[in-house]
């Protein structure tokens, strides 16, 4: 529990446990809606159900109208996967399949790895209206689960609750509308002992979201952050973290860190952040606000 005394109304939702905190409970109406944002969310962009719109896309090329977050969702990633020259993509999810992330979670490898098809090849993203040019397997959640932190967010300041914290598995946002209200302590999980910490920092008002190869971790050193370019797990970097004024930024960074160095970042984003790579040295920025432990 972030504050003492608040209150925390918890549900799953895109395979993920989600803990929202407030200072009183929530009345049902808003949990419902809640809900029915983190469903319509689903519905549109899991690629693990069938009946998604992103699913339309890996069963046929096509123009495919997707929600209003979309168009907030395409100039990120473009950015992104222009920064990281292909390596961080939208079209990652056929390659996560093809090493066993699938609809089926078999976590078994149907080959080597595979990768992902170019965007400029594929793909055209203009504002909500996805094109494609032959079937694709759209994966956004390097930045979905911190876009639906912030869509979760704006429904309940739109119902009155301006005070709020928002505990996505591990990625975080914290309204703190309140200048008195006290920063949240947050322990830096270390990448190979999730019982220990690496660190500590304080989260005020915005978000503190993470990336780690332990996390969805399977078989023989597989797990999820895939070099786009290659279809293979990025090995150079263990763990990341990026702190951002929105969790769709933030969460988005702490994937792009394990590709582009978080300097270069920098001249496009205003975030901090943290890298720690496999070697076992660590790199951040000078205002990422925290205590690393020797």
């Amino acid at each position: 529990m972030p504050h003492p005394g608040w209150t925390e109304f918890s549900f799953d939702g895109i395979g993920t446990r989600w803990e929202i905190s407030t200072p009183s409970p929530l009345p049902g109406r808003h949990r419902r809606r809640l809900l029915e944002v983190v469903a319509d969310y689903d519905a549109a962009w899991s690629r693990f159900r069938p009946d998604s719109l992103v699913a339309g896309a890996a069963r046929q090329p096509g123009s495919f109208q997707l929600p209003a977050g979309a168009a907030a969702l395409g100039p990120l990633y473009g950015t992104l996967y222009r920064l990281s020259n292909g390596a961080m993509t939208p079209l990652i999810g056929g390659s996560l399949e093809q090493l066993g992330y699938d609809a089926a979670y078999s976590l078994r490898p149907a080959g080597p790895p595979l990768p992902a098809p170019r965007w400029e090849d594929v793909l055209d993203w203009d504002g909500t209206v996805l094109t494609t040019s032959k079937p694709v397997v759209i994966d956004v959640g390097a930045a979905g689960k911190g876009q639906l932190a912030d869509l979760l967010s704006a429904e309940l300041l739109a119902g009155g609750i301006g005070e709020h914290f928002i505990d996505a598995s591990g990625d975080l946002l914290n309204s703190a509308p309140d200048p008195g209200t006290a920063p949240v302590e947050v322990a830096l999980e270390h990448p190979y002992d999730s019982s220990r910490a690496i660190g500590m920092i304080s989260l005020g008002a915005g978000a503190l979201c993470a990336s780690a190869a332990n996390r969805r971790a399977w078989g023989d050193g597989l797990h999820h952050v895939l070099d786009g370019s290659t279809g293979a797990p990025v090995r150079t970097v263990v763990a990341s973290w990026a702190m951002a004024g929105t969790a769709m930024v933030a969460d988005a960074l702490a994937t792009a860190l394990f590709f582009v160095e978080g300097a270069r970042l920098r001249e496009e984003f205003d975030f901090s952040w943290l890298t720690v790579y496999t070697d076992g040295h660590a790199e951040y920025s000078t205002d990422f606000e925290g205590v690393l432990f020797s």
